[in-house]
């Protein structure tokens, strides 16, 4: 039984002139350092940016008072007739009045670039 079975040296030739070491993993500091550096990348290109878009709209809707022009999230334009702290009372073109949560607004424009 002995001679008819074959081991795996028998099966694949040796070469030692070809034979490379096995790479060696890494460890936890090998991935360590790119994942550190692809959360910073992320962070500076997508989060940072986003953050300040959303901090500027809110100082905008908080600078809106009576007689602004707005767009709502949902296309309508109007002019703010009262402020209150969490909504805004606002006449659209048609001379309905409606009231809206401030967070509905998009953005604000001139009388100017409404036409």
């Amino acid at each position: 039984m002995k001679e008819t079975e074959t081991t795996a040296t028998e099966i694949q030739p040796q070469n030692d002139a070809s034979a490379a070491p096995a790479p060696q993993p890494g460890g936890f500091g090998g991935m360590m350092i790119p994942m550190l550096l692809l959360l910073a990348i992320f962070y500076f290109m997508m989060i940072r940016p986003q953050m300040r878009r959303d901090k500027e709209r809110r100082k905008m809707i908080e600078e809106l008072k009576a007689g602004s022009k707005i767009v709502f999230s949902g296309g309508i334009v109007g002019t703010i007739v009262e402020a209150t702290d969490k909504t805004f009372t606002v006449e659209t073109s048609g001379g309905a009045t409606m009231e809206i949560l401030r967070s509905a607004v998009q953005g604000a424009f001139g009388a100017e670039e409404a036409k």
